[in-house]
Protein backbone atom coordinates (compact mmCIF):
# COMPACT_ATOMS: atom_id res chain seq x y z
CA UNK A 1 0.00 0.00 0.00
CA UNK A 2 1.19 3.74 -0.76
CA UNK A 3 -0.81 6.30 1.98
CA UNK A 4 -0.87 9.49 2.84
CA UNK A 5 -3.33 10.94 5.37
CA UNK A 6 -5.30 7.97 5.38
CA UNK A 7 -6.63 7.58 9.39
CA UNK A 8 -10.02 7.84 8.73
CA UNK A 9 -9.79 4.49 6.88
CA UNK A 10 -6.31 2.48 7.01
CA UNK A 11 -7.40 0.82 10.23
CA UNK A 12 -10.84 -0.60 7.73
CA UNK A 13 -8.43 -1.76 5.69
CA UNK A 14 -5.80 -3.43 7.66
CA UNK A 15 -8.75 -5.28 9.67
CA UNK A 16 -9.64 -7.04 6.17
CA UNK A 17 -6.27 -7.47 5.11
CA UNK A 18 -4.99 -9.68 8.01
CA UNK A 19 -7.01 -12.62 7.69
CA UNK A 20 -4.72 -13.67 4.71
CA UNK A 21 -1.95 -11.62 4.32
CA UNK A 22 1.15 -12.88 5.48
CA UNK A 23 2.84 -9.39 5.30
CA UNK A 24 1.80 -6.06 5.46
CA UNK A 25 4.08 -3.63 4.01
CA UNK A 26 2.69 0.54 4.32
CA UNK A 27 4.48 3.24 2.26
CA UNK A 28 3.71 6.85 3.74
CA UNK A 29 4.39 9.56 1.19
CA UNK A 30 3.81 12.25 3.69
CA UNK A 31 1.28 12.16 6.36
CA UNK A 32 0.51 14.19 8.53
CA UNK A 33 -2.32 12.92 10.47
CA UNK A 34 -2.54 9.36 12.61
CA UNK A 35 -1.85 7.21 9.28
CA UNK A 36 1.72 5.72 10.52
CA UNK A 37 0.99 5.22 13.87
CA UNK A 38 -2.11 3.04 12.77
CA UNK A 39 0.16 1.36 9.76
CA UNK A 40 2.42 0.55 12.75
CA UNK A 41 -0.08 -1.31 15.13
CA UNK A 42 -0.60 -4.34 12.10
CA UNK A 43 3.11 -4.04 10.80
CA UNK A 44 6.39 -3.30 11.55
CA UNK A 45 7.13 -2.63 7.40
CA UNK A 46 6.09 0.79 7.56
CA UNK A 47 8.50 3.08 5.04
CA UNK A 48 9.06 5.94 3.70
CA UNK A 49 8.80 7.43 0.10
CA UNK A 50 9.42 11.45 -0.90
CA UNK A 51 6.59 12.09 -2.91
CA UNK A 52 7.66 13.06 -6.81
CA UNK A 53 4.15 13.17 -8.39
CA UNK A 54 4.83 9.52 -9.95
CA UNK A 55 2.20 7.29 -8.35
CA UNK A 56 4.29 4.35 -10.24
CA UNK A 57 7.81 4.93 -8.63
CA UNK A 58 5.89 5.05 -5.16
CA UNK A 59 4.47 1.62 -6.02
CA UNK A 60 6.75 0.32 -7.28
CA UNK A 61 9.39 1.21 -4.46
CA UNK A 62 6.20 -0.94 -2.11
CA UNK A 63 6.58 -3.92 -4.33
CA UNK A 64 10.76 -3.77 -3.94
CA UNK A 65 9.96 -4.24 -0.21
CA UNK A 66 8.07 -7.66 -0.68
CA UNK A 67 9.20 -10.80 0.22
CA UNK A 68 6.51 -13.28 -0.21
CA UNK A 69 6.08 -15.25 -3.78
CA UNK A 70 2.92 -13.21 -4.17
CA UNK A 71 2.57 -9.56 -4.19
CA UNK A 72 -1.26 -7.83 -4.04
CA UNK A 73 -1.99 -3.99 -3.81
CA UNK A 74 -4.46 -2.15 -2.43
CA UNK A 75 -5.49 1.58 -1.56
CA UNK A 76 -6.26 2.48 2.43
CA UNK A 77 -10.04 3.07 1.16
CA UNK A 78 -10.80 -0.42 0.21
CA UNK A 79 -12.52 -3.00 2.11
CA UNK A 80 -12.55 -6.88 1.40
CA UNK A 81 -15.63 -8.30 3.08
CA UNK A 82 -14.87 -12.08 4.45
CA UNK A 83 -16.44 -14.17 1.73
CA UNK A 84 -13.81 -12.26 -0.06
CA UNK A 85 -10.95 -12.54 1.55
CA UNK A 86 -11.25 -16.69 1.82
CA UNK A 87 -11.57 -16.00 -1.82
CA UNK A 88 -7.85 -14.21 -1.91
CA UNK A 89 -6.68 -16.75 0.25
CA UNK A 90 -7.41 -19.55 -1.86
CA UNK A 91 -5.49 -17.85 -4.75
CA UNK A 92 -2.42 -18.52 -1.96
CA UNK A 93 -2.14 -21.98 -2.57
CA UNK A 94 -2.59 -21.34 -6.60
CA UNK A 95 0.84 -22.18 -8.76
CA UNK A 96 -1.18 -21.47 -12.40
CA UNK A 97 -0.96 -18.05 -12.76
CA UNK A 98 1.68 -15.26 -13.04
CA UNK A 99 -1.35 -12.32 -12.21
CA UNK A 100 -4.52 -12.05 -11.15
CA UNK A 101 -7.37 -9.69 -12.39
CA UNK A 102 -9.73 -9.08 -9.39
CA UNK A 103 -13.13 -7.33 -9.52
CA UNK A 104 -13.45 -3.72 -8.30
CA UNK A 105 -16.58 -2.41 -7.11
CA UNK A 106 -15.70 1.53 -7.62
CA UNK A 107 -19.39 3.08 -6.77
CA UNK A 108 -22.53 1.82 -4.85
CA UNK A 109 -25.89 2.29 -4.38
CA UNK A 110 -26.47 2.05 -0.34
CA UNK A 111 -24.33 -1.40 -0.14
CA UNK A 112 -25.07 -3.04 -3.44
CA UNK A 113 -22.09 -2.30 -6.11
CA UNK A 114 -23.17 0.33 -9.18
CA UNK A 115 -20.13 0.30 -10.80
CA UNK A 116 -17.73 -2.80 -11.52
CA UNK A 117 -14.26 -3.73 -13.09
CA UNK A 118 -11.54 -6.10 -13.11
CA UNK A 119 -8.72 -4.69 -12.13
CA UNK A 120 -4.75 -6.16 -12.47
CA UNK A 121 -4.77 -7.02 -8.87
CA UNK A 122 -2.08 -10.03 -7.38
CA UNK A 123 1.42 -10.87 -8.98
CA UNK A 124 4.04 -13.13 -8.84
CA UNK A 125 6.60 -11.53 -7.35
CA UNK A 126 9.73 -13.10 -8.90
CA UNK A 127 8.51 -12.21 -12.72
CA UNK A 128 9.65 -8.32 -11.59
CA UNK A 129 6.16 -6.75 -12.82
CA UNK A 130 6.38 -2.96 -12.84
CA UNK A 131 3.74 -0.03 -12.36
CA UNK A 132 4.04 2.64 -15.22
CA UNK A 133 2.35 6.13 -15.66
CA UNK A 134 3.48 9.15 -13.45
CA UNK A 135 -1.09 8.79 -12.61
CA UNK A 136 -4.05 6.54 -13.61
CA UNK A 137 -0.89 3.95 -13.17
CA UNK A 138 -1.17 0.31 -14.44
CA UNK A 139 1.08 -3.11 -14.57
CA UNK A 140 1.36 -4.56 -18.07
CA UNK A 141 0.30 -7.91 -17.05
CA UNK A 142 1.52 -10.96 -19.39
CA UNK A 143 2.29 -14.38 -18.95
CA UNK A 144 -0.36 -16.63 -17.35
CA UNK A 145 -3.10 -14.79 -16.49
CA UNK A 146 -6.36 -15.49 -14.48
CA UNK A 147 -10.05 -13.77 -13.59
CA UNK A 148 -11.03 -13.90 -10.47
CA UNK A 149 -14.30 -13.53 -9.09
CA UNK A 150 -13.16 -12.09 -5.48
CA UNK A 151 -14.27 -8.33 -5.65
CA UNK A 152 -12.37 -5.18 -3.68
CA UNK A 153 -14.95 -2.65 -2.51
CA UNK A 154 -13.33 0.40 -2.77
CA UNK A 155 -15.32 2.97 -0.13
CA UNK A 156 -13.97 6.13 -0.14
CA UNK A 157 -14.46 8.55 2.36
CA UNK A 158 -12.81 11.82 0.63
CA UNK A 159 -12.00 13.19 -2.70
CA UNK A 160 -9.46 13.17 -4.44
CA UNK A 161 -7.21 16.29 -4.16
CA UNK A 162 -8.75 18.87 -6.64
CA UNK A 163 -7.38 19.02 -9.99
CA UNK A 164 -4.34 16.94 -8.75
CA UNK A 165 -4.29 14.19 -11.31
CA UNK A 166 -4.80 17.21 -14.28
CA UNK A 167 -2.21 19.44 -12.63
CA UNK A 168 0.24 15.93 -12.90
CA UNK A 169 -0.70 15.40 -16.20
CA UNK A 170 -0.04 19.05 -17.43
CA UNK A 171 3.42 18.96 -15.68
CA UNK A 172 4.84 15.95 -17.74
CA UNK A 173 3.30 17.83 -20.54
CA UNK A 174 5.11 21.01 -20.26
CA UNK A 175 8.52 19.32 -19.70
CA UNK A 176 8.25 17.97 -23.46
CA UNK A 177 6.94 14.23 -22.23
CA UNK A 178 4.24 12.93 -24.65
CA UNK A 179 1.29 10.97 -23.85
CA UNK A 180 0.99 7.04 -25.01
CA UNK A 181 -2.58 6.11 -25.80
CA UNK A 182 -4.21 5.17 -22.63
CA UNK A 183 -2.96 8.56 -21.03
CA UNK A 184 -4.33 10.60 -23.81
CA UNK A 185 -7.72 9.00 -22.60
CA UNK A 186 -7.41 9.38 -19.20
CA UNK A 187 -6.02 13.24 -19.78
CA UNK A 188 -9.51 14.14 -21.34
CA UNK A 189 -11.33 12.56 -18.18
CA UNK A 190 -9.48 14.23 -16.47
CA UNK A 191 -10.07 17.76 -18.27
CA UNK A 192 -13.56 16.74 -18.62
CA UNK A 193 -13.68 16.27 -14.35
CA UNK A 194 -12.39 19.88 -13.87
CA UNK A 195 -14.58 21.63 -15.86
CA UNK A 196 -12.59 22.39 -19.42
CA UNK A 197 -14.93 21.09 -21.93
CA UNK A 198 -13.49 22.65 -24.64
CA UNK A 199 -9.96 21.08 -24.38
CA UNK A 200 -11.69 17.76 -23.43
CA UNK A 201 -13.42 17.80 -26.32
CA UNK A 202 -10.38 18.57 -28.60
CA UNK A 203 -8.13 16.27 -26.73
CA UNK A 204 -10.71 13.07 -26.83
CA UNK A 205 -11.20 13.81 -30.24
CA UNK A 206 -8.00 13.42 -31.50
CA UNK A 207 -7.15 9.90 -28.70
CA UNK A 208 -10.63 8.78 -31.11
CA UNK A 209 -8.08 8.75 -34.05
CA UNK A 210 -5.43 6.51 -32.30
CA UNK A 211 -4.78 3.38 -31.44
CA UNK A 212 -6.21 3.04 -27.60
CA UNK A 213 -7.83 0.17 -26.18
CA UNK A 214 -11.33 -0.56 -27.59
CA UNK A 215 -13.02 -0.01 -23.99
CA UNK A 216 -11.27 2.72 -23.34
CA UNK A 217 -12.21 4.39 -26.81
CA UNK A 218 -16.15 3.46 -25.75
CA UNK A 219 -15.75 5.62 -22.58
CA UNK A 220 -14.00 8.26 -24.41
CA UNK A 221 -17.12 8.39 -26.77
CA UNK A 222 -19.33 8.80 -23.72
CA UNK A 223 -17.37 11.40 -22.17
CA UNK A 224 -17.42 13.36 -25.06
CA UNK A 225 -21.05 12.70 -25.29
CA UNK A 226 -21.10 14.52 -21.92
CA UNK A 227 -18.61 17.40 -22.30
CA UNK A 228 -20.30 18.33 -25.35
CA UNK A 229 -23.61 18.44 -24.36
CA UNK A 230 -22.00 20.85 -21.42
CA UNK A 231 -21.36 22.58 -23.79
CA UNK A 232 -24.75 23.09 -25.71
CA UNK A 233 -23.52 21.37 -28.87
CA UNK A 234 -26.30 18.60 -28.29
CA UNK A 235 -26.48 17.15 -31.85
CA UNK A 236 -22.38 16.63 -32.06
CA UNK A 237 -23.02 15.12 -28.54
CA UNK A 238 -25.52 12.75 -29.89
CA UNK A 239 -22.99 12.09 -32.94
CA UNK A 240 -20.11 11.37 -30.72
CA UNK A 241 -22.22 8.16 -29.07
CA UNK A 242 -23.51 7.02 -31.75
CA UNK A 243 -19.89 6.70 -33.02
CA UNK A 244 -19.24 4.26 -30.34
CA UNK A 245 -21.52 1.92 -31.77
CA UNK A 246 -18.64 1.68 -34.29
CA UNK A 247 -16.62 0.11 -32.43
CA UNK A 248 -17.96 -2.34 -30.48
CA UNK A 249 -21.26 -3.96 -29.53
CA UNK A 250 -24.24 -1.02 -28.25
CA UNK A 251 -23.68 -1.01 -24.31
CA UNK A 252 -26.25 -0.63 -22.09
CA UNK A 253 -25.33 2.84 -20.75
CA UNK A 254 -24.93 4.27 -23.92
CA UNK A 255 -28.35 2.98 -25.13
CA UNK A 256 -29.76 5.04 -22.10
CA UNK A 257 -28.34 7.97 -22.98
CA UNK A 258 -29.21 8.01 -26.69
CA UNK A 259 -32.88 7.01 -25.29
CA UNK A 260 -32.86 10.25 -22.96
CA UNK A 261 -31.53 12.18 -26.35
CA UNK A 262 -35.03 11.33 -27.94
CA UNK A 263 -37.13 11.77 -24.57
CA UNK A 264 -36.21 15.38 -24.51
CA UNK A 265 -37.45 15.17 -27.76
CA UNK A 266 -40.67 14.35 -27.25
CA UNK A 267 -39.81 10.93 -29.43
CA UNK A 268 -41.36 8.44 -27.58
CA UNK A 269 -40.85 5.54 -29.52
CA UNK A 270 -37.15 6.20 -30.39
CA UNK A 271 -36.78 6.63 -26.47
CA UNK A 272 -38.56 2.52 -25.97
CA UNK A 273 -36.31 1.11 -28.45
CA UNK A 274 -33.38 2.34 -27.10
CA UNK A 275 -34.61 1.25 -23.72
CA UNK A 276 -35.31 -1.87 -24.39
CA UNK A 277 -31.94 -2.41 -25.86
CA UNK A 278 -30.45 -1.36 -22.91
CA UNK A 279 -33.17 -3.91 -20.74
CA UNK A 280 -32.21 -6.77 -22.75
CA UNK A 281 -28.44 -6.11 -23.01
CA UNK A 282 -25.75 -9.46 -22.24
CA UNK A 283 -23.53 -6.87 -21.42
CA UNK A 284 -21.09 -8.19 -18.10
CA UNK A 285 -18.37 -7.52 -16.22
CA UNK A 286 -16.82 -10.56 -17.78
CA UNK A 287 -16.38 -8.92 -21.06
CA UNK A 288 -13.64 -7.00 -19.43
CA UNK A 289 -15.34 -3.55 -19.74
CA UNK A 290 -16.22 -0.68 -17.57
CA UNK A 291 -20.00 -1.40 -16.17
CA UNK A 292 -22.44 0.84 -14.33
CA UNK A 293 -25.23 -2.11 -13.48
CA UNK A 294 -28.20 0.83 -12.93
CA UNK A 295 -28.32 0.43 -17.07
CA UNK A 296 -28.40 -2.98 -17.41
CA UNK A 297 -31.61 -3.72 -15.36
CA UNK A 298 -33.21 -1.18 -13.36
CA UNK A 299 -32.94 2.53 -14.90
CA UNK A 300 -33.75 1.67 -18.02
CA UNK A 301 -36.96 -0.25 -16.79
CA UNK A 302 -38.31 2.32 -14.91
CA UNK A 303 -38.12 4.51 -17.34
CA UNK A 304 -40.30 2.13 -19.74
CA UNK A 305 -42.67 1.51 -16.84
CA UNK A 306 -42.94 5.87 -17.45
CA UNK A 307 -42.77 6.17 -21.29
CA UNK A 308 -46.00 2.98 -21.26
CA UNK A 309 -47.53 4.43 -18.87
CA UNK A 310 -47.82 7.98 -20.99
CA UNK A 311 -48.87 5.95 -23.98
CA UNK A 312 -51.73 4.21 -22.01
CA UNK A 313 -49.84 0.70 -22.31
CA UNK A 314 -51.00 0.27 -18.76
CA UNK A 315 -49.67 -3.36 -18.97
CA UNK A 316 -46.11 -3.16 -20.90
CA UNK A 317 -45.82 -0.30 -17.86
CA UNK A 318 -47.00 -2.56 -15.22
CA UNK A 319 -44.11 -4.83 -16.63
CA UNK A 320 -41.28 -3.09 -16.62
CA UNK A 321 -42.45 -1.45 -13.74
CA UNK A 322 -42.26 -5.39 -12.06
CA UNK A 323 -38.39 -5.18 -13.97
CA UNK A 324 -37.62 -2.73 -12.20
CA UNK A 325 -38.48 -4.04 -8.60
CA UNK A 326 -36.31 -6.90 -9.23
CA UNK A 327 -33.34 -5.11 -9.32
CA UNK A 328 -34.82 -2.80 -6.25
CA UNK A 329 -37.18 -4.34 -4.29
CA UNK A 330 -37.21 -1.64 -2.05
CA UNK A 331 -37.19 1.38 -3.96
CA UNK A 332 -39.80 4.04 -3.40
CA UNK A 333 -40.61 4.69 -7.21
CA UNK A 334 -41.06 0.72 -7.95
CA UNK A 335 -43.26 0.65 -4.53
CA UNK A 336 -45.49 3.70 -5.63
CA UNK A 337 -45.82 2.76 -8.90
CA UNK A 338 -47.08 -0.95 -8.20
CA UNK A 339 -50.13 0.66 -6.34
CA UNK A 340 -50.29 2.97 -9.09
CA UNK A 341 -50.82 -0.25 -11.47
CA UNK A 342 -53.40 -2.28 -9.14
CA UNK A 343 -56.14 0.64 -9.23
CA UNK A 344 -55.29 1.70 -12.69
CA UNK A 345 -55.92 -2.25 -14.03
CA UNK A 346 -58.54 -3.11 -11.94
CA UNK A 347 -60.32 0.32 -13.82
CA UNK A 348 -59.95 -1.97 -16.61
Amino acid sequence: MIVRDEAATLARCLNCVKSFADEIIVVDTGSTDETVTIARSFTDKVFFFEWCDDFSAARNFSFSEAVCDLVMWLDADDVINAENAAKIAELKNRNDFDAAYLKYAAAFDGDTPSFIYYRERIFRRLLGFRWSGAVHEVVECSGRIIYSDACIFHKKVKANPAARNLRIYQSLISRGQSLDERHKFYYGRELFFNGLYTECVAVLSAYLKGNGWVENKVEACRTLYKALNNLGRSDEAVRALVYAFTLSYPRAEDCCYLAGYFEAKNDVRSAIYWYERAVNSQESVEDGGFINVDYLGYFPAIRLCVLYDGLGEYALACKYNELAGKFKPDDDSYLHNRQYFKTKLSER
